[in-house]
């Protein structure tokens, strides 16, 4: 562990230099927060303290998200139930943001007023089409098989300004002139798609101890079919599938104090681990904050990932990107003069109250309870995570802020095996793309809760930024960079050790 007293130092003012944002409870404006006393600090660096007994489960460890945390259904929608601890009246309104999640939109002009605005260029015609049962998407796989769970972002080389300046280490780029920062392969009637995506797999083999060999397979993506001319020549292009979304209100509610705590980023501790937090813009609150959400922990807040999903992914706007023709570019004029759903008395295609509804349910998407915590096999699986030096990157426990107005994910213990830190995930992972402060060979930790599901919920074992790996095995011997070590020891522990550890992930 490389803080021991972390989360105390968490509880007090802690400044940093200006760009990388002050870690007290005043640069988290999305919150209501109930400051912590320094009881309450030496409580939860004592709850949160990395085990040290491996017989036995930790007190509380089942409940993965705290009181929040739902029953383990054996069915596909085991990650579309709301927080167990919602109260009733919000459990509708918690209904209604699901319905606004999986409103299918339509092309305007339409006589369903509320529905349309779709496009005209798009990934998918609702939230729920990528985000499927609330799980985890996946490339396609072969012919007749879509990439609607799946997209490419691009962005080109560029320069800071007045905004992002203030942020230290920012790395600046523009969106592609022509394609903007993410291409669309889906198009409404008379609008070309910007672009078809194909994958094509190399196969590596892993030799591993005990004469086991994992195949690995490498993908390269082209951007083919191009509806609008060619990219720019330094366009850079970075594959993304859709994550999984329970919890997301509980990472919310992580003090912005407790990340920057584990941030480590010269490795004054010399384990190899340099974990740093990215620090983006917030539309909303026009100044820099800690970055959260995505892949590489670009966006600040839930509202803001929402309203950035609706403008790219759908073409919707909202108060926050409120351009009715989404992610069109100045020189696709066709789609930007197409009628829109901002017509008569709407202003935006999702208003306030929309976005704020999705964002509700975002945020109470219940997280399942562990399964066979205190099973032998679970626990000796625990135990060489702990020793095999994951818990470097999978911070595994946090307690949430106090907060006023957010019972749901207020002091929670929660167990999401994250420390929403980018790390360096080596070469065989990069995808060459800055995105804020991330540079192209970093990713944020994700979170493990719910892995062990995925097969039940989405159908598949596909993981990583881009579902390459058809396996948590797989996924471990894709680590490279600061997780080489850790990835090296899994490859070379007796296949017992390595067996158990997959067993415990699947617990998760």
């Amino acid at each position: 562990m490389r803080f021991p007293n972390r989360h105390i130092l968490a509880a007090l003012t802690v400044t940093v230099s200006p760009g990388l944002l002050s870690a007290n409870p005043s640069a988290e404006p999305h919150l209501d927060i109930i400051p912590r006393t320094q009881h309450e600090a030496q409580r939860i660096a004592k709850v949160t303290a990395l085990a040290q007994d491996f017989d036995k489960a930790q007190p509380f460890e089942a409940k993965s998200a705290g009181a929040a945390t739902v029953r383990a259904a054996s069915k596909a929608g085991a990650f579309s139930q709301p927080s167990e601890n919602i109260s009733f009246e919000d459990k509708l309104t918690f209904e209604v943001g699901n319905g606004m999640f999986r409103k299918l939109w339509v092309s305007s002009p339409s006589s369903t007023l509320a529905s349309d605005g779709l496009g005209p260029l798009y990934n998918a015609r609702s939230c729920q089409r990528c985000h499927v049962k609330d799980g985890r998407g996946h490339a396609p796989e072969g012919p007749g098989d879509t990439a609607i769970s799946m997209l490419l972002r691009v962005s080109i080389p560029g320069e800071q300004n007045e905004k992002t300046a203030e942020i230290e280490g920012y790395l600046a780029t523009l969106p592609d002139p022509v394609y903007g920062t993410q291409l669309q392969d889906f198009s409404l009637a008379g609008h070309a798609a910007e672009y078809r995506l194909q994958i094509a797999y190399n196969s590596i083999e892993v030799p591993l101890s005990g004469g086991e060999i994992a195949t690995l397979r490498a993908p390269t993506y082209r951007a083919s079919d191009l509806g609008y001319g060619p990219l720019h020549p330094e366009a850079m292009l970075s594959p993304r599938v859709a994550p999984q979304m329970i919890g997301l209100g509980l990472l919310e509610a992580i003090p912005a104090a407790d990340i920057l705590a584990l941030a480590d980023p010269m490795d004054a501790d010399g384990d190899g681990v340099s974990g740093r937090p990215n620090i983006v813009w917030s539309v909303e609150y026009d100044q820099p904050m800690l970055g959260r959400f995505g892949l590489k922990a670009a966006s600040p807040t839930l509202r803001q990932q929402s309203a950035e999903a609706f403008a790219g992914d759908i073409g919707i706007s909202s108060p926050l990107f409120p351009n009715p023709w989404g992610e069109c570019s100045a020189v696709q004029v066709d789609c930007r003069t197409a009628p829109h759903g901002d017509q008569d008395d709407r202003v935006f295609e999702v208003d306030d109250e929309g976005l704020d509804l999705v964002t509700f349910y975002s945020s109470n998407l219940g997280v399942p309870a562990r399964r066979k915590v205190n099973d032998p096999w679970v626990l000796r699986g625990k135990e060489v995570f702990y020793t095999t030096g994951c818990t470097a990157c999978h911070q595994p426990s946090f307690v949430t802020h106090r907060l006023a107005d957010q019972p749901e994910q207020s002091f929670q213990l929660i167990w999401p095996y994250t420390d929403m830190l980018l790390h360096d995930m080596g070469p065989g992972l990069a995808d060459n793309r800055p995105e804020a402060r991330a540079t192209g060979h970093e990713w944020r930790t994700p979170p493990l809760w719910g892995v062990g599901l995925t097969q039940q919920v989405s159908g598949h074992t596909h993981f990583l930024h881009d579902g390459r790996a058809r396996s948590l095995l797989e996924a471990i011997l894709w680590h490279g960079g600061e997780a080489q070590a850790q990835r090296d020891r899994v490859v070379e522990m007796p296949p017992a050790d390595r067996a158990a550890l997959i067993t415990f992930l699947e617990s998760l």
